[in-house]
């Protein structure tokens, strides 16, 4: 991983808002313990023990993020011990504290408009303090604290593993059964048997057409062989084509990347095309490298290619998709975003980092005769925690 690079620079972004977090919220566990009826003695032991607690899930985290770890297909007691719970206590702090802010904040608030009520009203005696309100009141706040952490381990040991298949339905010019798979992110948080999970899906889909849109990896190689084994498991009439997307140039070099995919009978798009002839005319499938860490040249992917044959684009990141239906591309197809991963549903929209950072966090999309799809993926990255954008694996029945 290189200093300076996005991947870096984002995950130290990430960690330092953690650090942040979980400052924050200590300050308040220690004020919590402080105030309790309790010995000093044991306030002291408290203290020190929550903080210990989180410093270590901090470290871990730490090194989860930033030190590749290629124990290939960990076991499940290996998951859930080490790996899952620094990575859901991380996340959790972070909205923990914007929820304990923001519920500090309106307290004030609160609390200043009462005082200016008071101020403009008749002198009354004091209220007698209520001691059961008050345990009332500690009770909802630790729960709300709590809440965070619950949904974000549900995140991680149930929604991501639910996997929806998102059925599309596209004018092509040829019968055609393509799935795609994006973003699997092979690593701790996707093991072998989890992507075998996810391509015997893709086999009993029956795909005319197998095609990858790259992150194979989140941070290490390591991962790639055993994830092109599961992927070359599938056996499309037409073929299985990939493109590479950003972790993949974050790890490695194109020329081993192609090595591998070579090794396992997966054609590499890179900046390039393949004509598919069948026995209702032909099609094409180009692939482009990835738009940022990459060397994209979507003219290179086209070259030669005759405008009358229909024309499949695989594109790791989306934001190709102006210029590709300018192109006279009929599909593009893409990931990257993860729908968002953890994504805030709204009245009229949805509210993510992705939705923010791009015009196609997530589905289809139609300049004209072009259409653009782009797919939740599989996988996770800086988390293995994904809300309300569960895994995905695309059928699209082109006609």
């Amino acid at each position: 991983m290189l200093i300076g690079s996005p991947f870096f620079s984002f995950r130290i972004t990430i960690l330092m808002l953690a650090a942040l977090a979980q400052v924050y919220i200590f300050i308040r566990a220690r004020r919590a313990i402080d105030s309790s009826a309790k010995p000093a003695h044991f306030k002291q032991r408290a203290a020190f023990a929550v903080g210990t607690a989180m410093a270590l899930l901090f470290a871990a985290n730490a090194v989860i993020m930033f030190r590749p770890i290629p124990w290939v297909d960990p076991p499940p007691a290996a998951q859930i011990g080490l790996f899952y719970p620094p990575a859901v206590w991380s996340l959790g702090a972070i909205f923990c504290a914007i929820l304990l802010l923001i519920t500090r904040l309106a307290g004030a608030l609160a609390r200043a408009v009462l005082r200016v009520r008071r101020a403009l009203s008749p002198p009354q005696a004091p209220a007698p303090v209520d001691p059961g309100r008050r345990r009332f009141l500690r009770a909802g706040a630790a729960g709300l604290a709590t809440a965070p952490f619950l949904l974000c381990g549900y995140g991680a040991a149930h929604a991501g593993r639910e996997v929806d298949i998102e059925e599309i339905r596209l004018p092509f010019g040829r019968p055609l059964r393509v799935v795609q798979l994006t973003d699997i992110h092979a690593g701790i948080f996707m093991t072998r048997t989890d992507m075998r999970r996810y391509v015997d899906t893709v086999i009993r889909l029956q795909p005319d057409l197998f095609v990858l849109t790259g992150d194979y990896v989140s941070n290490s190689i390591a991962f790639l062989p055993g994830c092109l084994e599961e992927m070359a498991r599938v056996r499309a009439r037409w073929g299985t084509f990939a493109t590479l997307g950003n972790h993949e140039h974050w790890v490695a070099g194109v020329g081993e990347l192609r090595d591998l995919f070579e090794r396992h009978r997966i054609p590499l798009l890179q900046n390039e095309h393949r004509v598919v002839a069948t026995g209702r005319g032909s099609f094409a499938v180009a692939g482009i490298d990835d738009l940022r860490s990459g060397r994209p040249d979507l003219g290179a992917a086209l070259s030669g290619l005759d405008p009358s044959t229909p024309t499949i684009l695989l594109s790791h990141r989306p934001e190709i998709f102006p210029r590709a239906a300018a192109a006279g591309v009929e599909i593009t197809l893409a990931g990257h975003y993860h729908g968002g991963q953890v994504k805030l549903t709204l009245p009229g929209r949805d509210l993510s980092l992705a939705h923010l950072r791009t015009p196609y966090p997530e589905g289809l999309f139609r300049l004209g005769p072009a259409h653009l799809y782009v797919s939740r993926g599989i996988g996770t990255t800086f988390t293995p925690v994904r809300l309300n954008a569960p895994p995905e694996v695309t059928l699209l029945e082109l006609s």
